[in-house]
């Protein structure tokens, strides 16, 4: 697998030097660690809801750090990346201004306070109330993608994270050259081994908002399906692509004649992530950016790090990056945001078909809640069982 991910770098141009960073001491970390994961992780009843996958673990092998811009509140923040214990899942540690410290706010979709146009994390205590991380959503995807499981990521600057070029795969860069390795420190009461969660129930779980959808329907293994739809902007047009992660890790690079094809309401298969889906950049319609810029977003936009979109004049910022460049974002964001579904260091994407047609941060959020919900309700009935 490993050799894949460095092919697919080597194809985007992402390699290079090796970042010269400092190990981190496990023990310094772990008291947090223990803190801020989820209670719920080492629940048994949780275990029963999920399946091994025959892994262990990961977390970075070193630690690593980013400086860019936030999108929104245009800030310079930087962002370091440290390894974490196995059961500690991804927690954010936010620097607080006027020397108050760290808070940490676990990556959890019930931390979740704000979607608009990008997800944002609240810290929960009433006392820490105001300390927020925005953006998270791209970093949390290339986590996802890469495949690392546990992280620390300290922010200082802005409480947003840094748009960098409006993808992935600038984090995916910095994520690789920190090196992936299996976690073998342990929170107490986790364990290393990771494991998937199960579509709870026997029906699908279904959200919905106007003629915008997220369904998730039972499968042995996790494929997620976008669509999006732009009948004023013919640019964009109607799009649908696809991602079926073990497949891509069989054959990480797809054959490009094909990719390029056209196929209709086909979805594309997106294949590797690293090349199919971390380049793909946010996008938005030139028409749309006057409004934005009102309502105080998108002060650190720009045509470097983002695409796009007039409704009369196509692409303002060519040339695309991957075919159906705006639909892989759209899944890239909802890879971020099914992120935060993840507990005790496990993968918040379930065994499951989930397919997603005109979605928001809302509605991947929503998703996620319900999601939660069901897992939570069924762990209670298995336990309820137990005790009779």
């Amino acid at each position: 697998m490993m050799a894949c991910r460095l092919a697919s770098l080597r194809a985007l141009g992402l390699t290079g030097a090796r970042v010269a960073t400092p190990r981190i001491s496990y023990p310094l970390f772990r008291r947090s660690f223990a803190v801020l994961s989820s209670p719920r992780a080492s629940s048994q009843p949780w275990d029963e809801l999920s399946q091994p996958t025959g892994e262990l673990q990961t977390t970075l092998s070193s630690s690593v750090s980013v400086s860019g811009v936030g999108l929104h509140l245009g800030l310079q923040t930087t962002v370091t990346l440290l390894p974490a214990a196995a059961g500690a899942g991804r927690v954010f540690h936010v620097v607080v201004p006027g020397d108050r410290g760290l808070v940490g706010i676990g990556a959890d979709v019930r931390n979740v306070v704000d979607t608009r146009l990008s997800t944002v994390l609240g810290a929960a205590g009433v006392q820490e109330s105001g300390v927020r991380v925005g953006t998270v959503e791209h970093l949390l995807s290339a986590l996802e993608g890469c495949g690392v499981d546990n992280c620390v990521i300290r922010v200082d600057g802005g409480g947003e994270m840094p748009l960098l070029d409006g993808s992935a795969a600038v984090w995916v860069r910095h994520i690789m050259a920190a090196g992936i390795e299996p976690a073998t420190v342990t929170v107490a009461g986790a364990t290393a081994e990771r494991r998937r969660w199960n579509l709870p129930g026997k029906g699908p779980i279904t959200v919905q908002h106007g003629d915008s959808f997220i369904a998730a329907f039972p499968r042995a293994s996790p494929l997620l399906t976008y669509g999006i739809d732009f009948p004023h902007v013919p640019a964009i047009g109607r799009q649908w692509v696809s991602w079926d992660p073990a497949r891509a890790q069989q054959q990480p690079q797809l054959d490009a004649a094909a990719e390029h094809e056209e196929q209709g309401e086909q979805p594309q298969e997106c294949g590797d992530y690293m090349s199919g889906i971390a380049p793909a950049r946010t996008f938005c319609i030139l028409e749309q950016v006057e409004q934005m810029r009102a309502a105080g977003l998108i002060k650190g936009g720009s045509l470097d790090n983002a695409l796009v979109c007039s409704q009369t004049r196509g692409w303002v910022n060519p040339p695309l990056r991957v075919p159906f460049e705006p639909c892989r974002h759209k899944l890239l964001d909802l890879i971020g945001d099914l992120a935060l579904c993840g507990r005790g260091g496990n993968s918040g994407i379930p065994n499951a078909h989930i397919v997603a047609y005109k979605a928001s941060h809302a509605l991947h959020v929503a998703f996620g809640k319900a999601l939660i919900d069901a897992l939570e309700a069924e762990a209670t009935d298995l336990a309820k069982g137990k005790d009779a």
